[in-house]
């Protein structure tokens, strides 16, 4: 123990709150200590539970037990601090700069222990010695040494100032109470004192609760970075392969357009080149017989020059070169008409790359969605899972609570949206009949229902298994040009936007805009009758699968 306690100092057996030794000591779940009492007080009146030293904060208040351990290590502390201060008095350090010095020594000045506010004078440990042994100095009030003693006397009667006006919010002494202050709201300056402690503490609290505030304020913004930069990062990404697409299509186009004039070129060329050489050839011909005729002019052998005439002007060449023309073609609307042509490819490939990346983008809302069995009309099939519904033949016996659709085959799902942005999906696939969409909590779930956007239904559905319909007020038919086996659901609620999309074609199929939206909505489904087994395909709640 003696081994131990060679190594603890002063500091490790100091309350934090106090500053004294630990007086019963306790121990709070964050571990670090505090004196019973010290803490109690803290605690009545600081909210909410807050430790002084870390600032963890405690949901409930902690029950506090003496640590026996620490409580004897301080005991021991203090006893052996105690003998050790009796031993060395004559080792007093003197006062250095800023230190409080005593005022009765003479020659060096040690340094003050205690300040007495009767005697209005600070002294060291062997000075002190009366103020703790005498009876009659027992009764003055010491506090920590403080220099300027004398800005705690009152300035016109020299009395110590012990009490405070409210009226005036001044410390005061006694005197002042018969005379300058005689009527106004005085009390002892601990009274005050305490109270504006009460009022440090609750403000502490505030300032806490204020900088609890501003760091949750820069966690939300952080977030909000985060959300800035990933969606910032995604549109970037997005961006890039469009115009990846598009540059590499007008590439393809440009190398076409000069592959096509060159062609033209290579024709011409090849012409040019079989006329050129046939000519060459008559011209080598015409040169031979050219010469022949000279030998034959020089003859004077009549015989010879009459019988080789007639065949000499036999082998003449005869074709007529006048009307053969090599004539360069006309590169005239070559461009143009590949630019026309670029234009409408890359109108098509562009909206099919902004479709791509859009849905992509709702993708990012997509939500868990399940069927709610209580608004399920008694027909239909629910699998356990709560994914798919399909049509039944035999009408179920089902407590006709409200939410309950009673005549059309409906249902809706559980989960319910009244703000941001949601997103499902919904496989169609070898469906006659369907209806898909969103819809207000108020809708009537009763008789034959209109739907319609006034009515509280935003919605889409397939007819004799291959006419499109928007739910408008004037039932919008829709021309699509592949029939979609799986459907996506988007809504921004804020926007009051509620799409369709046709998910393995990465079309848009209908878009509900400038809807006012001020309830709760719910996902609707309808699979249709079943029709002898020819609708008898379930609408199927698909996982998302993100389109890369």
């Amino acid at each position: 123990m003696s081994a131990a306690r060679c190594l603890l100092t002063e500091d490790q057996f100091l309350c934090s709150i106090c500053l004294d030794v630990f007086t019963d000591p306790v121990t709070i779940p964050c571990g670090h200590n505090f004196c019973k009492t010290c803490i109690t007080q803290h605690w009545d009146i600081k909210v909410p539970f807050q430790c002084p030293n870390c600032k963890e904060v405690f949901n409930t208040r902690p029950e506090l037990r003496v640590n026996t351990f620490i409580s004897e290590m301080a005991a021991q502390f203090r006893q052996s601090a105690q003998q050790k201060a009796s031993s060395s008095s004559s080792e007093q350090q003197a006062a250095k700069p800023g230190e409080v010095p005593c005022d009765v020594c003479t020659g060096t000045k040690l340094k003050a222990l205690k300040s007495c506010l009767v005697c209005l004078e600070s002294y060291c440990e062997t000075h002190l010695e009366p103020h703790l042994t005498r009876s009659g100095l027992k009764r003055h009030q010491l506090i920590d040494p403080v220099e300027n003693l004398e800005g705690r006397m009152c300035t016109k009667h020299d009395k110590l100032l012990e009490l405070f006006c409210k009226t005036d919010q001044m410390c005061v002494c006694m005197l002042c109470t018969y005379s300058d202050h005689k009527t106004h709201d005085v009390v002892p300056l601990k009274e005050e004192y305490e109270g504006k402690k009460a009022e440090l503490g609750k403000t502490e609290a505030e300032i806490q609760q204020m900088i609890q505030k501003r760091q949750l304020k820069i966690q939300e913004m952080k977030h909000s970075v985060g959300l800035s930069k990933e969606d910032a990062d995604r549109e970037i990404a997005d961006g890039v392969q469009v115009f990846t697409a598009l540059k590499e299509s007008v590439e393809r186009s440009q190398a076409e357009l000069i592959d096509t004039i060159k062609e033209k070129q290579r024709k011409t060329e090849k012409q040019a080149e079989g006329f050129i050489k046939e000519l060459e050839q008559e011209i080598s011909e015409l040169k031979k017989r050219s010469t022949e005729v000279v030998q034959l002019s020089c003859s004077e052998d009549h015989l010879h020059l009459l019988q080789s005439f007639t065949a000499l002007n036999a082998a003449q060449p005869n074709k007529n070169w006048t009307e053969v023309h090599v004539r360069p073609p006309s590169y005239e609307g070559t461009v143009v008409r590949a630019v026309n042509q670029l234009e409408e490819t890359l109108s098509k490939q562009m909206k099919k790359l902004l479709a791509e990346a859009e849905l992509k983008r709702v993708q990012q809302s997509a939500v868990d969605v399940t069927l709610d069995p209580d608004t399920a009309h008694p027909k239909l099939i629910l699998s356990d899972d709560g994914k798919q519904v399909k049509h039944g033949d035999v009408k179920k016996n089902l407590p006709d609570n409200p939410e309950r659709f009673d005549c059309c085959v409906n249902v809706l799902a559980k989960q319910s949206f009244s703000s941001g942005r949601f997103y499902y999906e919904v496989q169609v696939k070898g469906k006659t009949e369907w209806d898909l969409g969103v819809v207000r909590v108020s809708i009537n779930r009763k008789g034959q229902i209109k739907m319609s956007p006034q009515n509280g239904y935003w919605t889409i559905c397939l007819r004799n298994d291959n006419e499109y319909k928007a739910s408008t007020s004037s039932s919008v038919c829709l021309s699509l040009k592949s029939q979609p086996e799986k459907v996506g659901v988007f809504v921004d609620y804020e926007e009051g936007l509620v799409s369709f999309y046709d998910v393995d074609a990465a079309a848009l199929i209908y878009s509900f805009t400038g809807c006012s939206f001020t309830e709760k909505l719910y996902p609707y489904f309808s699979p249709g009758s079943n029709y002898g087994g020819k609708n008898s395909a379930p609408l199927i709640i698909s996982p998302v699968n993100h389109t890369e």
